[in-house]
C-alpha cells in the first residue's frame, strides 16, 4: 500500500479533472433539451466516485514518488482516464459499444485522431463539445508530460531537454509549478486566440470552438465526417488552420522564453529550425510536383498541399482533399511522413525532430570516423554536448518504435486486414496521427468497420507511442518488479 498510495491520490486528481470536464457537455447538453445529460451525469458520478475513493485511499500517502512509481503513475493515468473517458460514448444516446468507445476516447486523449464515429453532422453538438474537451485536455497533459517527467525518466534521448522541472524527487519545485503554470495560461490563451481566429475567417461559433481544442492540441477530431474538406472552398480558415497546427507542434517551453523577453528562443532552438524548414521544403516541392506535373492550379496545389502534409507531419490528422487520390508519389510520401512528428515539448506525437537530427549526427561522425579512425569527433546539440547515452537512447527508441508499428502491423494483419490497412493503421496509431491510408482507414474513411480486436490493438498502440514506448515496455519486464 506504501507504493500504490501516491499512485492512489494522483489518480483521484485526475479522475476528479476529468469530472469537472465532464459537467460542461452535460450543461450544454440541458441548454439543449436533449437526453444527452442523462449520460453525462451517469459518467459524471460514476468518475467522481471512483476519484473520491482513489484520492481517500491515498490520503495520508506522503507525496514522494520514486522513479518506479512514476513510470507505473504515467501508465496507469492514460490508460485508466481513457477508460473512464469512454464513458459518456457507452452511457448518451450514441450508444457505442465500450470497444468503440474506448477506442474514441484514447484517440482523443492521445491527440491520434482516429475516429469510429460517422455522420459526425448528426451527432448531438454535446458529444462533439466531448471529443473536443478530450484532445485539448489530452494536448495539455502531453505537454506536462513531455516537460516534467519524460526528461526524469530519461526516454528515448529527452534527458537533452532536463530542465527544473524534472525534479521529483521530493515534491514538485515552485520553479515547475511557475513554469507549468505559464505553461497552461499560454495553452489557454493560444486556445482562445484560435476560436476567435476561425470564427472571424467564417466558421460557425461552434465549429469554431471545437476545432480549437483540437487544433492547439494536433489531435483532428471534426466536427464533419469530411475534416476541415467542409472548408475546403475557404483558404482562409485552411491557411489558418496550417498556422496553427504549426504552433501546437513547436515546444512549448520556448513560449515561455518568448513571453518572457527572449523574443529569439523560438528561431534560436536547433530543433525548430530543422523542423520547420523541412517542412517547408516538403510543402514546395511537393506543391511545384502537383502543379507541373498534374496541371493542378498552382494555388489551390499549394493551399491543399500545405495544409495537408502539416496536418500529418505535426501528427494532427485533419484532411482538406483525399490525398491519397493524388498519385503513388504522394501515397508513398504520406506513409513515410507518418513516422516524423514535431518538437519534443509540444503536442505533436511520431518520432520527434530532435532524434532524427541526432541521428543524423551519429551517422556523419561515423562517416568521419572510418575516414580518420584516430580523429575525435564532437556533437553538439543547441550548444550542448550530446553524450554517447544520449545515442544509445535515441537508437534504442526508434528500433523499437519500428519493432512496435512491425508487431502491431502482423497482429492486424493475422486479424484479416490488408497489406496497405495494416501498415499505415499500426504507424498511424503509434505515432499518434490519425488517418490512415486506403479505402478503409484513409482520408475519407473511418476505423469503424475494424474488428473488436484490431480497435483494442490499435487503442493500446496509441496509448504506447503516447508513452514514448518505454515507459509502458519497462514496467511489463519483470527486472523492473524485483526489489
Amino acid at each position: 500500500m506504501h507504493f500504490l498510495a501516491p499512485l492512489l491520490l494522483i489518480q483521484g486528481v485526475v479522475l476528479g479533472t476529468l469530472t469537472a470536464l465532464m459537467l460542461l457537455p452535460l450543461l450544454f447538453s440541458l441548454a439543449e433539451g436533449t437526453e444527452q445529460w442523462q449520460g453525462f451525469l451517469a459518467s459524471a458520478l460514476l468518475t467522481a466516485a471512483t476519484a473520491v475513493v482513489c484520492m481517500l485511499s491515498g490520503w495520508r500517502a506522503k507525496f514522494s514518488l520514486s522513479t518506479r512509481q512514476l513510470f507505473v503513475m504515467t501508465t496507469m493515468s492514460w490508460f485508466v482516464v481513457s477508460g473512464f473517458a469512454a464513458l459518456p460514448f457507452v452511457l448518451t444516446p450514441v450508444h457505442r459499444n465500450y470497444v468503440d468507445a474506448f477506442f474514441e476516447a484514447a484517440s482523443g486523449l492521445t491527440t491520434t485522431g482516429s475516429t469510429v464515429l460517422a455522420g459526425l453532422e448528426n451527432l448531438p453538438p454535446s458529444t462533439l463539445l466531448w471529443r473536443g474537451e478530450l484532445q485539448w485536455m489530452g494536448g495539455i497533459g502531453i505537454i506536462v508530460f513531455a516537460i516534467a517527467i519524460l526528461p526524469f525518466l530519461e526516454v528515448g534521448g529527452m534527458r537533452l531537454f532536463h530542465t527544473e522541472s524534472s525534479d521529483w524527487s521530493d515534491k514538485l519545485m515552485p520553479r515547475s509549478r511557475d513554469i507549468i503554470r505559464t505553461v497552461g495560461v499560454l495553452y489557454l490563451v493560444l486556445t482562445g486566440l484560435v476560436v476567435v481566429s476561425y470564427w472571424a475567417a467564417g466558421m460557425l461559433p461552434f465549429d469554431a470552438l471545437v476545432h480549437s481544442m483540437t487544433t492547439i492540441s494536433t489531435g483532428g477530431f471534426s466536427t464533419y465526417d469530411a475534416s476541415l474538406g467542409h472548408y475546403a472552398n475557404h483558404p482562409g480558415i485552411l491557411w489558418l488552420t496550417s498556422f496553427f497546427m504549426m504552433l501546437g507542434s513547436l515546444p512549448f517551453l520556448l513560449y515561455v522564453r518568448f513571453v518572457r523577453g527572449d523574443t529569439r528562443a523560438l528561431w534560436r532552438d536547433q530543433q525548430v529550425r530543422g523542423f520547420v524548414l523541412f517542412v517547408a521544403m516538403l510543402v514546395i516541392a511537393f506543391s511545384l510536383y502537383r502543379a507541373v506535373f498534374q496541371h493542378e492550379n498552382w494555388f489551390h496545389s499549394f493551399t491543399h498541399t500545405a495544409f495537408n502534409v502539416i496536418s500529418i507531419i505535426t501528427t494532427t490528422g485533419y484532411a482538406s482533399e483525399d490525398y491519397s487520390a493524388w498519385g503513388t508519389l504522394a501515397f508513398t510520401v504520406f506513409f513515410y511522413i507518418t513516422f516524423v512528428g514535431g518538437c519534443s515539448g509540444s503536442t505533436s506525437g511520431a518520432i520527434k525532430t530532435f532524434r532524427f537530427q541526432i541521428a543524423m549526427m551519429m551517422f556523419m561522425n561515423q562517416i568521419k570516423w572510418m575516414l580518420h579512425p584516430r580523429g575525435i569527433f564532437v556533437n553538439r546539440y543547441n550548444g550542448r554536448l550530446i553524450g554517447d547515452d544520449i545515442g544509445r537512447s535515441v537508437v534504442a527508441f526508434s528500433f523499437f518504435y519500428a519493432v512496435s508499428v512491425a508487431v502491431l502491423a502482423l497482429a492486424l494483419a493475422a486479424m484479416g486486414l490488408d497489406l496497405v490497412t495494416s501498415l499505415s493503421g499500426a504507424a498511424t496509431a503509434v505515432g499518434n496521427v490519425g488517418p490512415g491510408l486506403g479505402d478503409i482507414i484513409g482520408p475519407t474513411g473511418n476505423f469503424s468497420s475494424l474488428p473488436d480486436g484490431a480497435k483494442w490493438l490499435l487503442a493500446f498502440g496509441m496509448l504506447l507511442g503516447r508513452l514514448e514506448i518505454f515507459t509502458v515496455l519497462i514496467i511489463l519486464t519483470p527486472a523492473f518488479w524485483r526489489n
